[in-house]
Order: structure tokens, then sequence, then C-alpha cells
């Protein structure tokens, strides 16, 4: 078994012992300095959670944890790593409905498949690390073209010291008709995973790609900060659906982007629970005619937990849709805002927007937050923007506990409903299985 941990702290040592075990090429290796160099150099935010962005210690993250070698057959997966994922459902969901998997056990892939069906069709789907090694032209004309390492401090972080994710490329006019999926799993106190992701899906194709994100408990803090970067060309359909549930320590600052061009369709499904403090906001670029972005998501604060979240959508071209569905629950004084942009440029005539925000609060001491930016530069635009906040009443859980229920059972159903406009866009194992997480983590909140 190849393993690999480096000592923790922030260095360009580091970032030299990660690029030579991955045998890189040297121009990856002088953009992870520039990064690097970028991310020393750029301050905090100053907008969103500052105490919590200020306590997170980088000097205290260990960058690069590799386990073991990345396995085609599951039976040479370690028991270790074996068990944990076992628990999540590989690799039995991967026999029922899944046409590939990726499981990534802190910094690389430890396991690896995909139907024989789609590779005759030219489909390309590996982690990322490998991805590089065996195509890097293509690799090389995308990565870091929808999101620079110039974006933002974080996009800087994970380019220096990226390692993993998921890499995919779909052939003119092939459909992907059966989801694929990457699992990632954070196995180790102060921990710093950096998944970095590409999905290129070519004219005419499609393409569902479905991550899951965990971490047990630790006493410390762990660091999720990833890179996820789309592009779908001429009607191209990209499905990007995300489940996360991190421990409560752990800071997921991840930075997510696509590009649509002409008639293509992209859409977020987003669906996060956990961290201490999650910063993450679905982006589109509708840079060609007639393209349309779909972001539906959803948030579930609960104690000190933070949940920042939102989306972008930037119309560039004529006759560009977009519709935002953003739903967030905050209990027992978590706190969960929307941070949201809509930008309609000169050239996006006749553009359509309609933004919905919804949040449920248990409790008085638990906090929502709306802050919609809408930037307008054609006159012939189409935006629509609601926003409510409200309470669980007493009227609804006496009904419900008056039909048998009991008042974790209650809340379970009024938090179901709530979620239902998310949960029904989600292959019908993980709608189960996130309705069953949510009734877990409702127990207790009465009372």
């Amino acid at each position: 078994m190849a393993t690999l941990t480096v000592e923790k702290g922030l260095s360009e040592d580091v970032i030299h012992t990660l690029s030579a075990h991955k045998n890189e090429p040297k121009w990856m290796l002088d953009m992870r300095l520039k990064a690097f160099n970028h991310f020393i150099n750029q301050p905090t935010p100053k907008w969103g959670n500052t105490e919590l962005l200020e306590a997170i210690d980088f000097e205290d993250i260990c960058y690069f944890n590799v386990v073991g070698n990345n396995e085609d057959n599951w039976d040479n997966v370690s028991d270790e790593v074996k068990d944990t994922f076992e628990d999540i459902g590989i690799p039995e969901a991967e026999q029922k409905w899944l046409g590939g998997v990726t499981a990534q056990y802190d910094s690389e892939s430890i396991y690896h498949s995909i139907r024989a069906d789609l590779v005759a069709q030219g489909v390309i789907f590996m982690d990322m690390d490998t991805g590089l090694r065996e195509h890097p032209e293509i690799v090389k004309k995308y990565f870091g073209k929808v999101i620079s390492y110039a974006d933002n401090k974080f996009s800087a972080l994970n380019t220096a010291f990226w390692s993993g994710g998921s890499f995919i490329y779909v052939p003119k006019g092939v459909k992907v008709e059966i989801p694929v999926q990457a699992y990632f799993f954070i196995s180790s106190e102060n921990m710093g995973q950096f998944e970095r992701t590409l999905i290129i899906a070519d004219e005419g194709s499609s393409i569902h790609y479905i991550e899951g994100c965990s971490a047990p408990a630790y006493t410390s803090q762990s660091l999720h900060s990833a890179v996820v970067e789309l592009v779908a060309h001429k009607d191209a359909h990209i499905r990007y659906t995300t489940i996360q549930n991190w421990a409560d320590n752990v800071y997921n600052l991840v930075t997510k982007r696509a590009i649509a061009h002409e008639n293509a369709c992209v859409e977020w499904v987003d669906g996060n629970i956990g961290s201490a403090l999650t910063m993450k906001y679905p982006s589109v670029i509708l840079k060609g005619e007639g393209s349309h972005a779909e972001i539906i998501s959803v948030a579930y604060a609960k104690g000190k937990q933070h949940q920042d979240t939102g989306s972008k959508v930037i119309h560039m071209a004529a006759n560009t849709t977009s519709n935002i569905v953003a739903k967030s629950i905050s209990k027992d004084g978590g706190r969960s805002s929307y941070r949201g942009l809509i930008k309609i440029s000169k050239k996006a005539h006749n553009s359509r927007s309609k933004i919905v925000c919804d949040a449920i609060m248990f409790d008085n001491g638990s906090q929502s937050d709306t802050y919609p930016t809408m930037e307008i530069e054609n006159s012939s635009a189409d935006i629509e923007h609601e926003a409510s906040v409200s309470k669980v009443s007493g009227d609804q859980l006496f009904y419900l506990m008056s039909r048998g229920f009991t008042e974790p059972e209650s809340m379970g159903l009024i938090v179901n409903g709530f979620f239902e406009p998310f949960t029904k866009e989600l292959p019908m194992d993980y709608a189960v299985e996130l309705n069953h997480l949510l009734e877990m983590e409702m127990k207790g909140s009465i009372g």
C-alpha cells in the first residue's frame, strides 16, 4: 500500500513533495506555486462570518495524506477504508444504479470504476490526478479557465494544494443516462482536503454527477476547500448534485462555477448539512444564447453552525433564463444565510430570472439572513424575487400530533415537506437517506 503524509503547515516544500509524488508536468507545478503566493498575499475575506474564518489555523492543517493505492477492484481496498465506505453504500449503490464511482479518502482516490458500455462510448470518468496523467491536453485546455487561482483566496489555496476530485469528459452527442458518483471522506484530525473537479460536456451530450461528502467528529478543526469547474458546450446538459453531511468541526469553503454555451443547461442541486462554516455559492455564466441555469439548494444549520450559501448567475447572452430555489432551516442557535447575485448584461436581451428564498427558524436564538444582489443592465429583463422567513407554528404541530405522530416525527414531516423541491430531484435511494438523516437531526428539537 502506497502511503504518504506530510507534516502540518503551509510551505512550498509541501507543494513540491505532492507534485513530485504525482509526477506532474512542470506547468502544473508552476501554477501551484503561483497560486500559493497569491493565497499568502490575499487577505481573509471581510464579509460573511469573519469570526469563524479568522479562527482557521492554516498552520495546523495537514495538506497531503495518502492512505493507499487507487484500486479498480473493491476486494483490494484495505479493510479499514472498505468498512468506512461500505457504511455509506459502496459498492452496493454502484452495483444497483451507478454508471461509475470514485471514492476518495483524504487526499487521493482509493477506488474507481466505470461501466464498460460508457467507456465504449468514449466517456472519460476518473479521478483528477489520473486525468492529468492520461489526458494532459484536455486538462491543460480547461483547468483553471472557469475558476482562476486568482478568483479568491480559497480558490488559490485549492489550486496550490489540490489533490483528488473527479475528471469527466463526455463526447459529442453521448447521453449518459445513469448517474456517476464520487464520495469524499475526511478520515483524520486537522486534515485538509482539496478536491478539484472538472467536467466537460461536449456538444449535445449530457451527464448527471453526484457527490457525497462526510467526516467523523474530532475535537479539532478540519478543512474542505474545493474547486469545481463545469463546461457545458452547445446543447449540452450537466446536472451536478451534492449531498454533504460534514461533522460540525469542518470548515467547508467551496468555489463552484459553470459556463453554459448556446442552448446548454446547467443544474446545481445542492444539499448542505453539517460543518462549522459552509461558504458555497454555485454559479453559472450563461455565455451562449438560449442557455439556462437551474439552482436548487437546501441548508440546515444547528447549534453554532453557519450555512452561508447561495447562488450566482451571470446572463451574458440573449434569451437566457435562470431559476433559483433556496431553502434553509435554522435551529438551536444555528445561522443560515442566502447570498445571491443575478447579473443581466447589456447584451442579454429578453433574459428571465426567478429567485425564491424560503427560511424556517425553530427558535428565537436562531438566525436567517438574505443578501440578494441584482445588477440589471438591460431593460428587457424579466426578474422575479420572493423571500420569506417563518417559524414552525403550534397549529402545524398540533394537527400532526392529533393524527398520532410524536413531536420529533411531526417536526421531521414538516422539514421533509419544506425541503421537498430538493429531495424530489434526487435518485430515490438518496432521497430516502436524506429524509432519514433529517429526521435524526430533528430529534430533541422540542422541549
